[in-house]
């Protein structure tokens, strides 16, 4: 037998395919690249389609050389021809390698006003380093070698309602700090002593990559191992402590868990009274694992992941967590917004840990998570999906694409790259289809934006869509998502707002539907930058269109 079959048999057999007998499940899967050169360890979404992706860039060759035999001096004995960083172009699946001059493995990043790709801190040399890429057609890295006061490794970003980047934490680093330095405020470090407090051990943290979300009052949301604050980041104040999420799980790496703001829902209004309430801000996080997993899948002892969830809203007078229960255990899921508002947690294991080669049992199913069925039964709030036939572990990824799809790449739980492994290193990208692409409804399409697609705050907007069929006013709403940064399980200023709009809907001269309402109020909603818009028609969504949201 072929030994590459036999190896995808036995990956198949200890893998968690969620079994349900003759079921047939939703979603379905399409390998877009065998091989990208690369492992996608981090990915983010341009605004002019293109993917950027990147690995580390200390351990040895990749599988993509850099460009007319151009080569990196790292010492007067050495040099490294390799890239470690490409872009990819999903529309024609075209790979670019890129250079990349620092070690940027288990680095944090986010996106300016734009829509420029700003990612910090790293490995070694690569730790107080701040990398820029620009969405242009031959840009390459451009790289800030003292962008950081303090070591950032396993850190994490946030957008900010003023356009600046907060970065918080990294190993042995319980501070934050702001790029780019632009005044002196920017130039302090921030003491935040929660981060030392919710550190398990030092050696097995549980606290790394903090899951970070602004709040609409424009405070941020900090959650480290198993409990969350409200950090007034301006003043270096802790405004609220919430409470321990139950269950006696961490939820950060090393056992990874992962989170997003549920949709940011805007009121509906009028002509002669534009003024909007503020929402409510809730936190979803999922999976994870006991506290001491790590430390036994070190000695191979693999515990089994968490199947929990917990809902938490940020803004309530007295808040306490909702908890229930995901369909699979998993730890080291990615958790992706959709342009729906429903969440795909996609990507993990169902035993063992993040870190080198310490999970098994990977899990091949994506759960669908549909917030709104909250006081439905499970089976109506979780749906499991279509499986992968490849699994991916640590270091692997998912971002959303502007056309619904699901981007996912990378896995490699492995030092080096290895294609002998139990779980080999995996240079893959493969698209996931959720459910709403394998419907008989027709899909909208957004014909126009005005006044086009720069869009101040409270600025009225109308959008001239077309729509096969009649429009059913009930299910039609209009959506943003704010591009991410992913890595570790954790999709950096990942944020989904449902728009204020007017329930009627025109008919155009030429035929087209006509939907009028009103862009985000304040920046503590929707912080400056690039967006994706989408709008929806029966939970099945248009392709996205960037639109840049800011004060002009």
């Amino acid at each position: 037998m072929d030994p590459k079959i036999l190896i995808f048999m036995l990956l198949v057999c200890c893998s968690s395919v969620f079994n349900v007998g003759a079921q047939s499940y939703q979603g379905k899967w399409k390998l877009l690249k065998r091989s990208i050169g690369v492992s996608a360890m981090h990915m983010a979404l341009l605004p002019n389609e293109k993917i950027v992706t990147f690995d580390r860039s200390e351990f040895g060759p990749s599988n993509i050389t850099l460009p007319q035999g151009k080569c990196i001096k790292e010492d007067s004995k050495s040099s490294d021809c390799y890239a470690h960083s490409v872009e990819f172009d999903p529309a024609t699946r075209a790979v670019r390698p890129l250079t990349i001059l620092s070690d940027t493995w288990c680095s944090s990043g986010a996106f300016s006003i734009d829509g420029t790709l700003v990612q910090s801190g790293g490995y070694r040399l690569g730790e107080k380093v701040v990398r820029y890429f620009k969405p242009c057609m031959d840009c390459d890295w451009e790289e800030d070698q003292n962008g950081l006061l303090s070591p950032r490794w396993y850190a994490s970003n946030q957008v900010l309602p003023d356009g600046k980047i907060i970065v918080v934490g990294g190993r042995y680093q319980f501070t934050y700090e702001f790029i780019p330095k632009l005044y002196g405020s920017d130039r302090i470090l921030y003491k935040l002593p929660f981060l030392k407090e919710t550190r398990y051990s030092a050696s097995v943290p549980n606290n790394l990559y903090p899951f970070l979300h602004l709040s609409t009052d424009g405070n941020l949301f900090v959650f480290a191992n198993d409990r969350g604050i409200l950090l007034d980041y301006i003043n270096n104040k802790v405004i609220r402590s919430y409470p321990v999420m139950p269950g006696g799980v961490s939820r950060n790496y090393p056992s990874t868990g992962s989170s997003v703001l549920l949709p940011l829902k805007l009121c509906s209004t009028t002509d002669s009274d534009n003024n909007t309430s503020t929402p409510d801000a809730e936190v979803l996080i999922c999976g994870g694992t006991a506290p001491d997993s790590n430390e036994k899948a070190n000695v191979g002892v693999f515990v089994p992941a968490s199947k929990s969830c917990g809902r938490l809203i940020i803004t309530a007078a007295s808040p306490e967590w909702e908890m229930e229960e995901m369909p699979i255990n998993r730890v080291m899921g990615d958790m992706i917004m959709l342009p729906t508002g429903d969440v795909l947690i996609i990507n993990g294991a169902a035993k063992g840990t993040a870190g080198w080669g310490v999970a098994r049992d990977p899990v091949l199913n994506p759960v669908l998570y549909r917030p709104d069925a909250r006081n439905s039964d499970e089976s109506t709030r979780f749906e499991v999906l279509a499986p992968s036939l490849i699994p991916r572990l640590y270091h692997s990824t998912a971002h959303l694409l502007s056309d619904g799809r699901v981007l996912v790449g990378g896995s490699n739980p492995n030092i080096n790259y290895n294609f002998s492994a139990l779980y080999p290193t995996e240079l893959s990208l493969e698209a996931f289809y959720p459910p709403y692409f394998t419907k008989t409804k027709p899909r909208p399409s957004i014909v126009a934006v005005n006044p086009g697609l720069k869009i101040g705050y409270k600025q009225k907007i109308s959008l001239e869509f077309t729509l096969e069929g009649s429009v059913i006013l009930s299910d039609l709403f209009v959506t943003t998502v704010a591009p991410s940064f992913t890595t570790h399980s954790i999709a950096m200023n990942q944020r989904l707002l449902v728009l204020a709009f007017n329930s009627e809907v025109k008919k155009t001269s030429s035929g087209n539907y006509l939907v009028e309402g009103y862009a985000p109020e304040t920046a503590a909603l929707a912080p400056p930058g690039y967006y994706q818009l989408f709008l929806v028609h029966e939970a099945i969504p248009s392709k996205g269109k960037w639109i840049q949201i800011k004060q002009f």
